[in-house]
């Protein structure tokens, strides 16, 4: 079973191996699955990684609950990355979600009164959703209220996070995310 009925999920090569167990890529995965990953912690592993785009793309503002507007601004956008780049655009998604995700994150631990800042490793599972939601926060930022369409952002910002510019809006919070961490180390 084809991606959208255009894309084949077996030639994605995922390069990260520390995120390849959390993307779900399999072809016979369904692409609406009815929330039925949210009765377990660790369920929505096991939900493709394109269906968790859509939700995520359906979070805030005029996309909320309408899953198959947002499932169509997400088909639009693999539309537009294979156009500029001939490439499968699950493959770019793959590219762009283990270099959006953050490896390290800061907690904040109290001792006694005081708040002290503490750099932690990023679990796999939460890179992947940090990623997703970096990708679609930045879709939503670059075309609400301007005249770039919501596919065209997104795209935009998959491809920008696949080849790691700076310019993008999941590798530039990354690259914060990390800063502050390492800050606190």
């Amino acid at each position: 079973m084809k991606v959208f009925g255009k894309w084949d999920p077996t030639e994605v090569e995922v390069a990260d191996l520390s995120v390849k167990g959390y993307m779900n890529l399999t072809p016979h995965a369904v692409m609406h699955s009815s929330g039925r990953h949210a009765k377990q912690q660790f369920k929505k592993s096991e939900q493709h990684i394109v269906e968790r785009l859509v939700n995520k793309m359906m979070r805030k503002e005029r996309n909320t609950g309408r899953k198959m507007k947002a499932y169509s601004i997400v088909e639009d956008a693999f539309d537009i990355v294979n156009r500029r780049t001939k490439e499968n655009p699950l493959n770019v998604l793959a590219k762009a979600i283990s270099n959006a995700g953050p490896r390290e994150e800061v907690v904040r631990l109290k001792y006694g009164g005081i708040t002290v800042p503490k750099a932690v490793d990023t679990s796999p599972q939460r890179r992947v959703d940090i990623a997703l939601m970096f990708i679609a926060k930045g879709a939503r930022e670059a075309s609400f209220k301007k005249t770039k369409s919501a596919a065209a952002a997104l795209a935009d910002e998959i491809i920008s996070a696949a080849n790691y510019d700076v310019k993008s809006y999941a590798i530039n919070h990354k690259d914060s995310v990390e800063r502050v961490a390492k800050a606190a180390r």
